[in-house]
């Protein structure tokens, strides 16, 4: 009998923080097990102190590859022996735990690149230790990008209860973004955030914009972005067929989203739509990286090192992430089988 279930590489995450419990719970729960066949790449010596932290038992079988795995049984991981956790200081951010975390996550993306995984879910990381560690880049959506050679357009998005939510700028400082706030930017943004939810099964987005400044502007009082900027984009991107509104203030905007009237807000910055999502629903959100040919997804909240260890992790969000990275898999899988032309 075929096995339509996506091949799925899960990283445990940053070693000193949650992750590694996190990872597995799922594994040992087993819950999961019905969306996708899971590889395991990283440290044994990782999961199972993640194992122990979570009050957890795992039954594990060592591969060589995602290739050679065999998914009737225990627990497959590709051991790459690099990762000794009594050797980092548990719950702080920490440079050779970043450069560790880097360097796990670089060979899961030599495995998607051979085909062996059709997309990556990893747990959280510190994007601090990851670039203290030598991995200098502003956040791992830049890493993947250089690793994966893509040139072209890529951004982070969130997803929270079937809402897809993503921005204009992210990891940048605020003054910094504002400057990157240009027409040509925020109709990029449209572009991508309408191909990404279709690529979800999506068929018809509806994308409400936000406005940047107070009562979005008050018709030019507290500022002209709305005015020359931000409006113009959603008529040039409604022109070129994305379904888009706005702008509409910041402060009201996502209660449209919240009530079901638009299946998407584009945020100017990272927290404009960040504080909203997360006081909204902090352990279901999934962070995606659109726009990359391999499917990256990661629960929304961060490596939590105030309760390592402790085994109250919540695994919501991250089984969340896993869902909707085995239907992105499972989707693309369908589409390269259509016939051309269809």
């Amino acid at each position: 009998m075929t096995d339509d279930r996506p091949i799925l590489a899960l990283i445990p995450g940053d070693p000193t923080g949650i992750g590694p419990e996190l990872t597995a719970r799922i594994l040992a729960e087993g819950k999961l097990a019905d969306v996708a066949r899971f590889v395991v790449v990283g440290d044994r010596r990782v999961l199972e102190r993640g194992a122990r932290f979570a009050g957890v038992t795992l039954e594990i079988a060592e591969v060589a590859s995602p290739a050679a795995a065999r998914f009737d049984g225990p627990v497959q991981l590709v051991d790459l022996g690099n990762t000794d956790p009594d050797a980092l200081p548990l719950g702080e951010a920490d440079a050779e735990a970043g450069r560790l975390t880097g360097e796990t996550l670089a060979r899961a993306i030599e495995f998607a690149l051979a085909g062996d995984v059709e997309a990556i879910t990893f747990a959280p990381l510190n994007k601090r230790a990851l670039y203290d560690g030598g991995w200098r880049f502003p956040d791992e959506h830049k890493m993947f990008a250089h690793l994966l050679g893509h040139a072209g357009q890529f951004s982070e998005m969130n997803v929270l209860d079937g809402l897809w939510m993503t921005r204009v700028t992210s990891h940048v400082a605020l003054r910094e973004a504002l400057d990157q706030i240009t027409e040509a930017r925020i109709v990029d943004a449209l572009h991508l955030a309408d191909r990404t939810m279709k690529g979800a099964g999506i068929d018809a987005p509806r994308i409400a914009v936000a406005a940047l400044n107070p009562h979005g502007g008050e018709g030019g009082l507290f500022g002209r972005e709305e005015i020359d900027i931000i409006a113009p984009a959603v008529e040039r991107a409604r022109a070129e067929g994305i379904d888009c509104r706005g702008p509409f203030p910041s402060d009201t905007v996502y209660l449209k989203a919240f009530r079901g009237e638009v299946d998407s807000v584009l945020a100017m910055y990272h927290d404009q739509g960040q504080i909203a999502t997360k006081v909204r629903g902090f352990m279901k959100g999934v962070t995606i990286t659109a726009g990359l040919d391999t499917v990256f997804t990661t629960p929304a909240h961060g490596t939590a090192y105030d309760i390592v260890g402790q085994g109250t992790a919540d695994t919501g969000a991250t089984e969340a992430a896993i869902r909707l990275s085995a239907r992105l898999a499972a989707r693309r899988r369908a589409e390269a089988l259509e016939p051309q032309g269809m």
